[in-house]
C-alpha cells in the first residue's frame, strides 16, 4: 500500500506559490494542502484567473492541490461560535466560499481547525457556542456535498480551544447531522495533547466506522514527524491495517531548523516508515 503525502504549504509560504509547488514535487510530495491565507488576505475574493493560475502551477509541477486547512485565519472577524449576527453571516458565507475555492483548486478535502475562531467563550454559554458551531458545520457539510468534496472537523487539544477536543466529540456532531460529506479527522499532535489513547488506537477504533476522512502527521512538540519523542511506525501500521486510502498531510508548526529543511526531513521520514511497514 502507498499513501499520497501532502505538505501543508504554510511551511514554505515565504516562497512564491509556483516555487512551493516545484519544491514539494522535487522533495517527493504528491501535493500541497493549502492554507488560504497564504494565497490572499481575503481568499474568498480570489478571482477565477488567480484560482486557475494556482491550479495550473501545481499541475505544471506534477503535483495536486489536495485540499485546504486553516480555513478561518483570514480575513479577520470570523467565528463559528459567536452569537453576533453579522459575524455569523460573514462566517457562514466564508465557509461556503472556502468549499468553492477547494473545488476550484482541484482539492478533495477541507480541514476545519482554526482554533481562535471557535472559542466557546465567544457565545453567551458553552452550549450556545456548541450549537452555533454545529450549525456552521451543517452549512459547510451541505456545501461540501454540493461541491463533491469532503469537509472534516478537526479535533484540537484543550490547550488550543475548548470547542471539540476529541474525535468522539467530533463524531457526535457528524452523526447528529448525518451529512455524507461531513466527517472528522485525526491530527497526531492534537491527539497526543487531548485524547486518552494514542493515535494508533484511535485509528483502529474510528477508521473502520468511516469517521476519519483525513490524517495530519506532526509531533507533540509541534515539529515535523520524526523530530520529537513519538513513534510513527505504529500509526502507519494502523493506517495500513484499517485500509486508509486517503492523504497524509504533513503539518509541522515549528519549522526546525527552517521550513524547507523541515519539509525535506518529514517526507523522507514518512516515506521510509511506509516502505518499512508495507514491505
Amino acid at each position: 500500500m502507498t499513501f499520497r503525502i501532502s505538505l501543508c504549504n504554510e511551511v514554505i509560504r515565504d516562497l512564491p506559490f509556483e516555487r512551493q509547488c516545484a519544491l514539494a514535487a522535487d522533495l517527493g510530495y504528491d501535493g500541497l494542502e493549502v492554507a488560504p491565507f497564504t494565497l490572499s488576505g481575503d481568499p474568498a475574493r480570489l478571482s477565477g484567473a488567480e484560482r486557475a493560475r494556482a491550479r495550473r502551477a501545481a499541475a505544471d509541477a506534477g503535483i495536486e492541490i489536495t485540499g485546504l486547512h486553516w480555513l478561518l485565519s483570514a480575513p479577520d472577524g470570523l467565528s463559528i461560535t459567536s452569537n453576533d449576527a453579522a459575524m455569523r453571516a460573514r462566517t457562514l458565507d466564508h465557509l461556503r466560499a472556502m468549499v468553492d475555492l477547494c473545488a476550484d483548486l482541484g482539492g478533495s478535502v477541507l480541514i476545519h481547525g482554526s482554533p481562535p475562531q471557535r472559542r466557546l467563550g465567544d457565545a453567551p454559554s458553552a452550549q450556545a457556542g456548541l450549537d452555533n458551531a454545529r450549525e456552521a458545520f451543517r452549512v459547510a457539510g451541505e456545501a461540501a456535498g454540493d461541491a463533491g468534496v469532503t469537509y472534516c472537523i478537526e479535533p484540537l487539544a484543550p490547550a488550543l480551544t475548548d470547542c471539540v477536543n476529541t474525535i468522539a466529540q467530533a463524531g457526535e456532531i457528524v452523526k447528529a447531522l448525518g451529512l455524507p460529506n461531513l466527517t472528522a479527522m485525526i491530527d497526531t499532535s492534537a491527539a497526543w495533547g487531548g485524547e486518552d489513547d494514542p493515535p494508533e488506537a484511535l485509528i483502529r477504533r474510528h477508521m473502520p466506522t468511516g469517521l476519519l476522512g483525513h490524517v495530519h502527521f506532526n509531533e507533540s512538540n509541534r515539529r515535523g514527524p520524526g523530530q520529537g519523542a513519538h513513534a510513527f511506525a505504529p500509526i502507519v501500521a494502523a493506517l495500513v491495517e484499517t485500509g486508509y486510502d486517503g492523504i497524509i498531510g504533513i503539518e509541522p508548526f515549528d519549522y526546525h531548523p527552517d521550513g524547507v529543511t523541515s519539509a525535506a526531513r518529514a517526507i523522507g521520514f514518512v516515506r521510509g516508515l511506509v516502505e518499512g511497514v508495507t514491505t
